[in-house]
């Protein structure tokens, strides 16, 4: 009998985090409380004006009030601070979305440790990202949490399940490693100075590739059965790829993403999920109906 490839469907998955998403916000809204995000865009980057407006129309889906803060290019890092700060202030603003890449010259650690740690929705925070590391998880990495959510949902039990993450970056990476160790996976992290990378990714029962390399994991570097996660997005011509040869690597895999339409619309869901959970712990002390 041949066993067939389950495509992981992000938007079907993203559907139902929205559902609950709009749950959530209803009984907020219900105490006179409406969610608020904002995001931060420094200069006309096009590639980060359209995941901005995707994140918006997600907000817009769900009942959270989203708001863009716009910069232009030549903004000094003290331009950038002092919005950050003043969205800070703001009790309508319960969350802050920092949208990366910045312009050259500007810092994204500074830049995100200016962001209250209650707002920082992206998880980034030193204060967010050491709690992650001591085994509480309060405002995460919104793709780590997203793949979590997808294996969880999948039924992928990740309790000694042998994980292998491709790419070492802060914002995938090392955040995931440290979600996965505190469910008790056993991980590998590899990276660009990894040496002899199929060795290392043949052993995955759950692949997480986020390299930026095009076509970079083949069908020969995959173990069968396994559970595939492309977080790459790259352009190629007209066409939008991954990190993962999706159509031969999907012969052995027992599940995998697509790009686009696999991981993308996962972090936008978790991102709603953030700011509501944000809002609601800024406000357990109001009263309830």
């Amino acid at each position: 009998m041949i066993e067939l490839t389950t495509i992981i469907d992000g938007k079907a998955l993203a559907s139902d985090v929205e559902v609950d998403a709009r749950e959530r916000a209803k009984k907020l809204a219900k105490r006179g409380i409406v969610p608020g995000l904002a995001t931060v865009l420094v200069g006309e980057n096009p590639a980060s004006q359209m995941y901005i407006r995707l994140k918006h129309s997600a907000c817009s889906r769900v009942g959270i009030r989203s708001e863009n803060v716009v910069l232009p290019p030549e903004s000094t890092e003290i331009d950038l601070i002092a919005r950050i700060q003043e969205l800070n202030s703001r009790s309508d603003i319960n969350g802050i979305l920092l949208q990366l890449p910045l312009p050259r010259g500007l810092s994204p650690q500074r830049a995100m440790m200016t962001i209250r740690p209650e707002k920082d929705v992206d998880g980034f925070h030193p204060q967010n990202m050491g709690a992650l590391l001591l085994g509480v998880e309060l405002l995460v990495p919104c793709t780590p949490l997203g793949i979590i959510y997808a294996l969880e949902r999948l039924g992928k039990k990740l309790e000694g399940a042998e994980v292998v993450i491709v790419g070492h970056s802060n914002v995938v990476g090392k955040p995931l490693a440290a979600m996965m160790l505190n469910r008790n996976a056993t991980v590998q992290v590899c990276h660009v100075f990894t040496g002899d990378l199929a060795r290392h990714t043949r052993d995955a029962e759950i692949l997480v590739v986020a390299a930026g390399v095009p076509g970079l994991i083949k069908k020969e570097m995959v173990k069968s059965g396994a559970y595939v996660f492309d977080v790459g997005i790259n352009r190629v011509g007209d066409k939008t790829v991954g990190d993962v040869d999706f159509d031969k690597v999907s012969e052995v895999a027992a599940a995998i993403t697509p790009v686009p339409g696999g991981v993308g619309p996962l972090t936008v869901a978790m991102l709603l999920r953030q700011t509501l959970q944000a809002t609601e712990n800024q406000n357990q002390n109001n009263p309830t109906d």
